[in-house]
């Protein structure tokens, strides 16, 4: 029998329900302890151990010692972007658990992948950018010149986030909404703008919690009606 594709050694490492859930634990973005990752998956200290070794040796995971501690973090956006794709998979097929969770209709709502907005409000903001043409095409998104006006009154430097290494605009399929939100530099430049312009807050996990005025003005900085 021929070895199978590279892909199928990954897979089998996030097959694993432990293991899933620890991948994500991280997918808002923050590093976590092997303790709060044992916890996120419902094992012992030493399993964790063990599969976050397999993880990190995979090069899914990064880590980072302070003090006493050894954080674990996710390798990269595109980690993150697979994970949600997988979650859509899931939902679509019907590989879903029977009780759904306390924070599930949260999670709908607006959450953290990895560091840009996912969810209802997610897929809500990257329509009402391609609606007014500050971005173009909701399945390959590209930044437009009106854009760039845009994102400079809001104080986000597209010239500067597209000088990096990432993408600046990336089509992110959204697991819950089944439609694209909007990931890459940009998203992540969003995301941080609204945190620190008090419109959302982290809420227990990947969530993102929105205030009523805060709701009300994400809403009326990107042109969207209610």
């Amino acid at each position: 029998m021929k070895d199978g594709p590279v892909i199928a050694s990954v897979a089998a490492l996030l097959g694993d329900p432990a293991r899933a859930n620890m991948l994500t634990a991280l997918m808002d973005g923050r590093a976590l302890t092997v303790s709060e990752l044992a916890t996120a998956a419902g094992v012992t200290l030493q399993t964790a151990s063990g599969h976050l070794s397999k993880l990190e040796g995979a090069n899914l995971l990064t880590t980072e010692k302070q003090g006493r501690h050894r954080y674990y973090r996710l390798s990269g956006g595109d980690v993150a972007q697979v994970l949600e794709g997988l979650m859509g998979l899931a939902q679509r097929t019907g590989a879903v658990r029977v009780r759904t969770g306390p924070n599930d209709p949260a999670l709908r709502q607006a959450r953290v992948c990895y560091d840009h907005l996912a969810g209802e409000r997610g897929v809500e903001l990257l329509g009402a950018l391609v609606d007014q043409h500050i971005v173009a095409d909701r399945d390959n998104p590209l930044l437009t010149e009106k854009g760039r006006g845009f994102f400079a009154q809001l104080g986000i430097d597209t010239t500067h986030l597209s000088s990096g290494r990432r993408p600046l605009c990336r089509a992110c399929l959204d697991w819950s909404e089944r439609r694209n939100h909007l990931g890459g530099a940009l998203g992540a430049a969003i995301l941080e703008t609204m945190l620190e312009r008090g419109w959302v807050k982290r809420d227990q996990g990947r969530v993102l919690a929105f205030s009523s005025d805060g709701l009300k003005q994400f809403r009326s900085a990107f042109g969207m009606a209610g």
